[in-house]
């Protein structure tokens, strides 16, 4: 579980499961892959490789890999 505050000063948090903060992203090729089995239990689909957040005020996206502290990249809306 992890914190952060986003550019536009908003608290993001993922400590509640469910939450509107972490997304789920899959390549589609990725997701091919984990569907390309007749079979498949949830606990048996992988972590994505990326962790992305959302921030529900300004809609910036953070980027994270690896467990790293800073973001690999960030978006924001064009004005």
């Amino acid at each position: 579980m992890a914190r952060m505050t986003c550019t536009c000063g908003t608290e993001l948090s993922n400590h509640e499961a469910p939450n509107d903060i972490e997304l789920v992203v899959y390549t589609d090729m990725e997701w091919d892959k984990i569907c390309d089995h007749d079979n498949i239990r949830t606990c048996e689909i992988p972590a994505p490789k990326y962790e992305v957040w959302r921030c529900p005020v300004c809609k910036r996206i953070y980027v994270y890999e690896d467990c790293n502290e800073s973001p690999i990249m960030v978006y924001r809306l064009e004005t």
